[in-house]
């Protein structure tokens, strides 16, 4: 090399700074090095999340049919199934669901093994289990496997308009000159139908999938006060429906949970007649009546307390039938398969006191032609639900229809918020925490 070429060597700078920006580019490197691990970690956490929402939710679900061991061992392979152990290790044991009770003013739970109610799941990939997650730059700081853990509460609850209300899978169709108090609601899966001239209070609820969809005369926002500030846009799986076979079998047996408590539990009495009224009941027993192509009349002014009637019949109810601490279960399929020409009362008229509560339900439909008295009353129909002028007196009302809720003029829904204990319901889940 000429002494002129080592000298410009020595003394010149175009290379002056790749050792610093080889240090610069180390850094960044173990920077996102750093990061990669650390997003790495938060996805091992959020797909353990997602796996304690989906365990939490089968194990509540399936505890309300099953045992307790049951539905733990059914959160374990739903988990399983999600994050399987030939490459997650077992994330999730019996050990890690406990069933018990959730406070929602405190955000505590606390284990009851007996419980229905709530259920708290604990998924986790930790060194005491073997499958911690392995990361590769924090091994620098020697910390190449962390423990990483999730947790998830479900809970059942009971939705409001299912409790007091009108709510129906298909359409919600009712006329004019209606008073729809405070809390009350009023609910379809497909839409509802509403005229003119009703009044609907503050607390009001409206809803259907699509609150757009309702169907209103011209200017019916102007001619129902109210509505259009009770518009709520909502859908429920109506899941008490699906449940009325497992309501017939507990019947049938005299206990069970939808077995009223006012009920002895002794073999049902048998009913021969087909005109009939309230002597023909003994309060505290099931009973029971065949009726071929015949129809189950139940004599006017007949007062039907502490007693189940169970029966295939098309039942027609005569003048001002009361119905308190009853129920009724009908196999019948006919459009009309429960009727009333009038004056029907479904509960005791005590002004939402607890007890006298009734329950009509029916595979057909339900048709009360006017009067119809509703206090702590519930009725279930597969088919539709019909009721027409002057329901008056409306207080404690809930009806559940597969098909139809038609209702006229003249009627005052009220609420009650208590004295409905004796509801069939189903219950439903939500996430907690």
């Amino acid at each position: 090399m000429t002494s002129q070429r080592r000298k410009g060597f020595w003394v010149g700078e175009e290379g002056s700074m790749s050792l610093l920006a080889m240090y610069v580019l180390g850094g960044a490197l173990m920077v996102s090095a750093f990061a990669i691990d650390f997003a790495y970690l938060m996805s091992a956490k959020t797909q353990l999340q997602v796996a304690a929402d989906a365990a939490a939710h089968a194990a509540l679900y399936y505890r309300e049919d099953h045992d307790a061991e049951s539905a733990k061992a059914k959160a374990v392979d739903l988990a399983q199934h999600d994050m399987p152990s030939a490459k997650y290790g077992m994330v999730l044991t019996t050990s890690d669901v406990e069933f018990g009770h959730w406070d929602y003013a405190s955000q505590t739970f606390t284990v009851d093994p007996n419980s229905k109610y709530a259920v708290r799941v604990r998924p986790s990939r930790v060194e005491d289990k073997g499958n911690p997650v392995s990361v590769f730059l924090f091994r620098l700081m020697n910390e190449s496997r962390w423990d990483v853990a999730a947790e998830a509460v479900f809970v059942t609850f009971y939705p409001h308009c299912l409790r007091e209300g009108f709510v129906a899978e298909d359409i919600v169709d009712l006329q004019s000159n209606n008073g729809y108090q405070d809390g009350f609601c009023i609910h379809s899966n497909t839409n509802v139908s509403i005229n003119s001239n009703n009044t609907f209070e503050p607390g009001t609820i409206v809803s259907m999938p699509d609150s757009s969809n309702i169907d209103l005369p011209r200017s019916g926002f102007k001619t129902n006060e109210g509505l259009q500030a009770a518009l709520r846009n909502g859908y429920y799986r109506l899941r008490m429906l699906s449940k009325l076979g497992e309501v017939k079998n507990d019947l049938d047996n005299g206990y069970g949970e939808f077995v009223p408590d006012y009920v002895s539990g002794l073999a049902p009495l048998v009913i021969s007649k087909t005109n009939i009224d309230g002597t023909y009941f003994t309060p505290g027993r099931i009973h029971t009546a065949s009726c071929g192509n015949k129809k189950l009349n139940i004599a006017a002014g007949s007062v039907l307390t502490d007693v189940v009637l169970v029966t295939d019949c098309q039942i027609k109810f005569g003048n001002g039938v009361r119905l308190e601490n009853a129920l009724i279960y009908t196999t019948n399929t006919n459009a009309k398969s429960i009727y009333a020409a009038s004056s029907l009362y479904v509960g005791r008229d005590d002004n939402c006191a607890p007890d006298g509560g009734a329950q009509v339900i029916t595979l057909g439909g339900f048709n009360v032609a006017s009067d119809l008295h509703m206090n702590g009353g519930q009725v279930i129909a597969q088919g539709d639900i019909q009721f027409a002028a002057n329901a008056n007196g409306i207080q404690g009302a809930s009806m559940l229809a597969g098909g139809t809720i038609s209702g006229t003029s003249n009627m005052e829904m009220g609420f009650c918020d208590q004295g409905m204990e004796d509801n069939l319901e189903a219950p439903y889940f939500r996430l907690a925490r």
